[in-house]
């Protein structure tokens, strides 16, 4: 299925021979000087991570039927897909779980606006669901001098954001596939770098990285934004 997201992409193959790259036992636990991943990627270019942590635990919680049992009744604020979300968190958007997943959470035709798709990414409480987070296991680099922000999310298919910036940070697939497409704040006239992020895949974007989303599928999803 062919999927229109405002300018055309192309997928560029070397995103996995960079991860072969990157991959080594020898890194250990170290989460701010590893050798390979500071002056390779840290502040350079996107890569792909994969392997590096067992979320399998996390993974069962983030289930369907997990969610609903433990988190059904809690309340979420949905986003809409335009820049800066202006309509977030208004009463309209403002759900329990059970209700975003039974009412809300279909397939989104592509000739939706971004202001009118809804989806659920940021805005956690994270007092609620703490028992949730407490059981992910962040990727092992980190920028010196950062520490990390979870931005947990659930989106229906067709769903996503246009390219927008922000800080370092990593995205990681629990469930689904996303499709990113990324550039520069000089690449802005050319093809954008085109991958898609699949379960136990984590996607490492430098700051000021211009970058878009497209969830292929139902997807379940964490960001761990570095500031």
């Amino acid at each position: 299925m062919e999927y229109k997201f405002g300018i055309q992409v192309f997928l560029l193959l070397f995103w996995r021979s960079a991860l072969d790259a990157l991959v080594s036992e020898n890194d250990g636990g170290c989460m701010c000087n590893t050798p390979r991943f500071i002056p390779r990627y840290a502040y350079s270019k996107p890569v792909i991570l994969k392997g590096f942590s067992d979320n399998t635990k996390f993974q069962f919680l983030c289930s369907k039927s997990s969610l609903l049992q433990q988190y059904g009744e809690r309340m979420v604020r949905l986003s809409t897909a335009n820049t800066y979300s202006y309509r977030k968190g208004t009463h309209t958007h403002t759900h329990t779980h059970n209700e975003f997943v039974d009412l809300l959470l279909r397939p989104q035709s592509l000739d939706t606006l971004g202001s009118g798709t809804l989806y659920f990414f940021g805005d956690n409480n994270f007092t609620e669901w703490h028992s949730l987070f407490e059981n992910y296991k962040t990727p092992r680099y980190m920028l010196p001098h950062t520490t990390g922000a979870y931005s947990f999310g659930i989106a229906g298919p067709g769903t996503g954001v246009p390219f927008h910036w922000h800080g370092p940070g990593y995205s990681e697939v629990i469930y689904g596939r996303k499709v990113n497409n990324t550039l520069t704040a000089y690449q802005i006239m050319e093809k954008p770098i085109e991958c898609t992020i699949r379960p136990g895949e984590v996607l490492y974007f430098p700051d000021h990285w211009w970058h878009a989303t497209l969830n292929l599928d139902t997807s379940v999803f964490i960001s761990t934004f570095l500031g």
